[in-house]
């Protein structure tokens, strides 16, 4: 991190800020043993101007990861670049293009990483619904609001797909729909093709508005596409920074064959105590509070990098 230009007061802030980050028992990755990856909706990330504390902040909390899919960053990326500045020269971002309709909120999806842990290996795509010929013509059926992103990394001995989504909000029906969509989709693409996929490793991430992690938009994302839920995460009800009810809007999940995860795992809440509004913006509301920051924590777990005693079991298990 970039602190050439910050002052007495932001470096207080920092200090609490690290104070409150410590109670997220992040731990340090290693070099080709583990890495740690997060998601993070950061809100209406460049529709208007953040102050600098908001930029240090974000900044801040970002630099505790390696790889991080970030939702909701907007159409101007002014203040996303300001951040990569405080990161400094070894970060590197794999982005997409936005939507100009209202369904699409003019978001992009970006993949913020550290290449001194993590690499970029090629591929970068939205996926988008199947489509049906009428007419002599190729049709989708179904209307995902914002196109999930996904791109390719290897870390270690680990070569995954990094898949990102914000899923619509708004009605039930509409919802079950998107999230059943998107994960029948995964389930055609990594299973009915599977030989043809990029890599065969996929970790799905974002924010999916889900409740709960026993409800039926849960059910509707995970059941098809068999994607699982990490051990280290299962304990989480709550990555809303958001006053009510604990939702679990942002999940972490995986169908992975190669890799194996540390048992760690949580979020970064800077919400509890009226930390966020009191400490890092006392001059701002609740609300306006998380137009600086966000209204989302972020949800992150470790991975192990160094996976030869996985591949080793799996190649004992397929010759039995």
């Amino acid at each position: 991190m970039d602190y050439s230009k910050v002052s007495k007061d932001q470096a207080i802030k920092l200090q609490q800020l690290n104070e409150r980050i410590e109670l997220a028992n992040i731990p340090s990755s290693s070099l080709d043993e583990s890495l740690n990856v997060a998601t993070w909706n950061i809100r209406d990330f460049g529709k208007s101007r953040r102050s600098d504390d908001g930029i240090l902040f974000i900044a801040q909390i970002l630099y505790q990861f390696d790889l991080i899919a970030i939702t909701e960053v907007r159409d101007d990326l002014t203040d996303f670049k300001r951040v990569l500045n405080l990161l400094g020269p070894n970060w590197k971002f794999v982005i997409n293009d936005w939507q100009p309709d209202r369904a699409g909120n003019r978001e992009r999806v970006a993949f913020l990483y550290d290449e001194r842990m993590v690499t970029f290996t090629g591929l970068a795509a939205e996926a988008s619904p199947a489509r049906k010929k009428i007419d002599g013509d190729y049709y989708t059926s179904q209307s995902w609001w914002r196109s999930p992103y996904f791109a390719s990394f290897s870390a270690g001995q680990f070569d995954f797909i990094l898949m990102a989504m914000h899923a619509r909000w708004g009605t039930t029906d509409g919802r079950i729909d998107e999230l059943n969509g998107f994960g029948n989709w995964i389930k055609k693409r990594w299973e009915d093709n599977k030989d043809k996929v990029f890599d065969k490793d996929l970790i799905v991430v974002g924010d999916f508005n889900i409740p709960s992690n026993d409800d039926r938009f849960y059910q509707a994302l995970t059941v098809e596409s068999k994607l699982k839920m990490p051990d280290s995460l299962k304990g989480i009800n709550d990555t809303a920074a958001a006053q009510g009810t604990p939702k679990n809007y942002d999940q972490i999940l995986h169908r992975c064959d190669q890799v194996s995860f540390s048992g760690r795992g949580g979020v970064v809440d800077f919400s509890k105590d009226q930390f966020m509004e009191t400490v890092l913006f006392p001059e701002l509301t609740f609300k306006q509070a998380t137009f600086q920051l966000s209204d989302h924590f972020p949800l992150w777990l470790q991975i192990k990098t160094n996976n030869d005693q996985v591949r080793l079991n799996n190649i004992i298990g397929s010759s039995v």
